[in-house]
């Protein structure tokens, strides 16, 4: 079955993460993603990962990440010459995508009027910190930074140790991700009306809607949302020392928690609405703690899992990804090896299958500049006029 979006051609001018992997899950999609760098200064993000070697190669970790069923060239937009291809580039494409500081575009006469102009269908989504209006629209960040502004930090932590960045760069991600959703629904939308669209995504607008129960309660009372670390509201949804380990306890509604004291023989201790949960919470604690000393963290997890209540051992990476389950659902796509890597690496592919016409990749992530001149002959340049751009250092 065909995929999603293919014939859907995605212009992707985007550096590091969000923006890459907006235009990332799309591709894996179908689409045809034309990865945009400048001659001189490659993403970001192929220069930095676990691997020094690939990054001195422009092939780092966190490119490969994102890169897979693209295609690379270069462009230099500061150039008369450069705006020129991009053009041509853009009335051929459904789909462009910019990460860059806002009004940067538009004053090189790139932005959504100018690209509209010579494409009315054309989808344009650009990308920033704090969006395009607004007293912070000139303001830059990266992840942690947003994470900071956002009051993500301040929630995040223990009671002792706060505020706390999370482990991964989750506010990027969410990024990509409800870039890649907000481009879809355009998309869906030029279906109907046949015209194109503008969008503009603010990071610190996504982080919002991380945080959107709490934020919700914020608004309603002006109930700030605490650190817990470990330790939440319901004692039966939280984290204790086993004989050897952590055990995750997800017992989080009135059901769960009624089966959890039944499985573990203390039916006195149930309750019937959750301020009795709340009021209760430290001997709860107490009580649970005791119980969960007395077994490893992998026995509890098979023994209430078995009985249906929500719990895990809490693991490193390393054993996470050697799970038999993750490879049984297909979350990552391995590589024997590819033009600029040597030997086998994996990269995480989507986090959810279609019955038919699903996420695959095809290609690996390209090396720089690798489809220049492949992509500019098929918008009509001749072999001449694509070595004179090089000559000029126009790609």
């Amino acid at each position: 079955m065909t995929r999603p979006f293919e014939g859907i051609r995605i212009i992707d001018i985007t550096n590091v993460l969000a923006g890459p992997f907006a235009a990332y899950q799309l591709a894996v999609l179908g689409a045809d993603v034309i990865k945009v760098e400048h001659p001189d200064d490659p993403d970001q993000s192929r220069g930095t990962g676990t691997d020094r070697e690939l990054n001195r190669r422009h092939m780092g970790t966190s490119f490969l990440t994102q890169g897979s069923n693209k295609r690379s060239i270069t462009l230099d937009l500061k150039t008369e010459a450069g705006r020129d291809i991009l053009k041509r580039l853009v009335a051929k494409a459904d789909v462009l995508v910019e990460n860059f500081r806002p009004g940067a575009f538009a004053a090189l006469g790139l932005g959504y009027r100018d690209m509209s102009a010579i494409n009315p269908r054309l989808v344009y989504c650009s990308i920033s910190a704090f969006g395009q209006d607004g007293p912070r629209r000139q303001q830059t960040a990266y992840d942690h930074v947003i994470q900071a502004t956002s009051g993500l930090m301040a929630m995040t932590g223990t009671e002792e140790v706060n505020p706390i960045k999370f482990g991964a760069p989750a506010v990027d991600y969410a990024t990509g991700t409800m870039g890649a959703f907000a481009l879809a629904s355009a998309l869906f939308q030029r279906g109907r009306t046949g015209r194109g669209q503008y969008i503009d995504l603010a990071m610190v607008g996504v982080a919002m809607m991380l945080m959107g129960s709490h934020l919700a309660g914020y608004l309603r009372n002006g109930s700030e949302p605490k650190p817990h670390g470990n330790k939440q509201p319901f004692a039966t949804n939280s984290c204790y020392e086993a004989k050897d380990g952590l055990l995750m306890i997800g017992a989080s509604n009135l059901g769960q928690q009624r089966r959890l004291w039944q499985v573990l023989e203390r039916p006195d201790m149930i309750k019937h609405d959750n301020e009795a949960r709340e009021a209760d919470r430290e001997r709860e604690a107490a009580v649970l703690a005791e119980i969960i000393k007395t077994r490893t963290a992998d026995e509890w997890e098979a023994y209430l899992q078995a009985r249906h209540v929500p719990a895990a051992r809490v693991r490193t990476m390393a054993e996470a990804v050697a799970d038999p389950h993750l490879q049984s659902r297909g979350v990552f796509h391995r590589f024997a090896a590819a033009p600029g890597v040597d030997g086998p690496f994996a990269v995480p592919l989507a986090a959810f299958k279609f019955a038919d016409g699903g996420p695959s990749i095809e290609t690996p992530p390209p090396q720089f500049g690798a489809d220049t001149d492949a992509v500019l002959a098929e918008h009509g340049y001749s072999p001449a006029e694509i070595a004179a751009f090089r000559r000029a250092g126009v790609i």
